[in-house]
């Protein structure tokens, strides 16, 4: 099997960076109260941090979803696209920002069943979405919407999908190192045969 190249670009401080780098780490940092290292690395190229930062910030305040399902949705992709990174701070945030249940974040992680139906049709449709990468079958949309999802919230879906490629892809380019306060729910994808 082949490793994941990595890019050499250092990872970007405010205080070296040049001014449109430094502008949209400053947004970062008033967004998130630091400057993850998931950051630093995306602000080589300063417009894709700021399409991160914007696409996760509408996700989040316009979502018809409670945070505990975002987190959901985000862990999902994150863990299908097998990041590390973002599956060890979606899981510290589902823990204890967004309370999602305990058993389900422990479900997506370990690819198990979640036990809320509800939660677990979000999730089955979002790893669905995901791995098909956005054909799902009829029947799947309607498993999804008879368990009281609704169309737009597909719409939703593929925002969430479309903000964790950015950073789960330059995750995966970085190798980026889990910042300290992540470093408890630390995640190793399965081993591929």
């Amino acid at each position: 099997m082949n490793e994941t190249a990595t890019l050499s670009l250092p990872l970007v401080a405010p205080d070296t960076s040049d001014a449109r780098a430094k502008e949209v780490l400053e947004t970062a940092r008033k967004q998130a109260g630091s400057i993850p290292n998931m950051y630093a690395a995306m602000a080589n190229y300063p417009a894709l941090l700021d399409t991160y930062l914007h696409g996760y910030r509408v996700f989040r305040s316009e979502s018809s979803l409670t945070s505990a399902e975002q987190e959901a949705v985000f862990l999902v992709i994150s863990r299908i696209n097998e990041c590390t990174y973002c599956v060890a701070a979606h899981s510290m945030i589902a823990t204890h920002v967004s309370k999602t249940p305990a058993q389900a974040v422990e479900a997506i992680r370990s690819d198990a069943q979640i036990e809320d139906a509800k939660l677990r049709a979000l999730a089955d449709f979002t790893r669905t979405m995901v791995v098909s990468r956005g054909n799902p079958s009829s029947d799947k949309l309607a498993a999804f919407l008879a368990a009281g999802y609704t169309e737009k919230t597909v719409l939703e879906i593929i925002l969430a999908i479309s903000v964790k490629t950015l950073s789960n892809y330059t995750n995966h380019l970085f190798h980026t190192d889990v910042d300290h306060k992540f470093r408890d729910y630390a995640w190793t994808p399965p081993a591929h045969s």
